[in-house]
């Protein structure tokens, strides 16, 4: 019969007895994840909701906050896979932003919307294309570049649009972007997340293209010599963050019935939020996708009652820093006392015997 892994021993060996309790701490460990936090806080501000704001827990409302998250919600994927690669693209609002000028300026200029669309997620495809090189054929921080193209692209839609906006687009593409689809409360941006985000899972979670992510994240020279093309895979990922936020920004003009440079100013903080705030080590290498769910849910949900109470949009983005804040600083904090007292303490020295 083989050896039971918890008792066998080598021969010879010393069995060190485990302390008391050592097993109910690891089954408290993984229960005390920073994800399953998160999912637990969401759980207490629904039910806080519910019983302080009458209408919150209301199918209507729980459909109009879904969809006010749709275009985040799309967004955090590919940010997620980012992150967890050690990146970060803080130009994504801009490429919204530049995808609604375009999508309105050509509609105005008498495109077929057929055309627009697909025109534009290309042009955001290059735009993550032209981040991903500067990042890894120049050896530039993702942060710097996606700082300075944020201005670029945010730019870029003030040259294409001006400060004019843009209405009156087909009615067969604004229902899309705001209905539910028939005999559910979940709209249609909710349905194409929910079937984008299961294949996110998949791939991250459970392709060896996931793991070589975590693998760049966590330590990207030992990446490299473990045959992993570290450059093609960030390309990739920088392009696909690209293409979703130019498709959110088709999205999100739709949705709204008016395009504008503006649109999806400041989005960027809450995308960051939400995937931060969900477990994901900025620095890379660890993180899941439920638990940036969890966060996009929970801060869209914290939006929503928010703006149930009437508290101004000035409150809700300090409200959105704050748990960003928060995101980066609380799992630092528990990381420095685990390690504190996983610290072995100094065996005394032996007290000589009296002479």
């Amino acid at each position: 019969m083989a050896p039971d892994v918890k008792t066998a021993k080598p021969a010879g060996a010393t069995v060190v007895p485990l302390p008391a309790g050592a097993a109910d701490r690891g089954s408290l460990g993984r229960f005390l994840r920073w994800d399953t936090l998160v999912g637990l806080l969401l759980v207490l501000v629904f039910i806080g909701g519910s019983a302080g704001s009458p209408g919150f827990a209301s199918v209507d409302n729980l459909s109009f906050a879904l969809g006010d998250l749709g275009e985040i919600a799309l967004i955090a994927l590919a940010m997620t896979m980012l992150v967890v690669a050690a990146e970060v693209d803080l130009s994504v609002a801009s490429v919204l932003g530049l995808s609604s000028a375009l999508v309105g300026a050509l509609w105005d200029a008498g495109w077929a919307i057929e055309t627009i669309i697909p025109l534009v997620v290309v042009i955001g495809a290059v735009c993550g294309l032209v981040n991903g090189l500067l990042v890894t054929r120049l050896g530039l921080p993702s942060l710097a570049v996606t700082i300075g193209t944020l201005a670029l692209y945010r730019g870029l839609a003030y040259v294409v649009l001006g400060d004019r906006a843009i209405a009156e687009f087909p009615q067969q593409y604004t229902s899309l972007a705001v209905d539910d689809i028939p005999g559910t409360p979940i709209p249609y941006p909710v349905a194409l997340f929910i079937l984008l985000a299961i294949i996110t899972g998949i791939v991250l979670h459970a392709t060896g293209f996931g793991r070589s992510l975590f693998a760049i994240g966590a330590q990207e020279q030992a990446a490299l010599f473990a045959g992993i093309r570290v450059k093609r895979i960030k390309l990739i990922l920088f392009v696909l963050s690209g293409t979703i936020a130019a498709f959110a920004g088709v999205i999100f003009t739709l949705r709204y019935g008016s395009a504008r440079a503006d649109n999806g100013m400041g989005l960027e903080l809450a995308v960051i939020a939400a995937v931060l705030l969900g477990g994901v080590d900025f620095d890379g290498g660890r993180g899941t996708l439920g638990g940036v769910i969890a966060g996009v849910l929970l801060i869209g949900l914290l939006r929503n009652l928010l703006m149930l109470n009437d508290v101004s949009t000035e409150i809700q983005s300090i409200v959105t820093g704050l748990l960003l804040i928060i995101s980066v600083i609380t799992p630092r904090l528990v990381a420095v006392i685990g390690q504190r007292r996983r610290r072995p303490s100094p065996v005394p020295s032996p007290t000589p015997p009296a002479s």
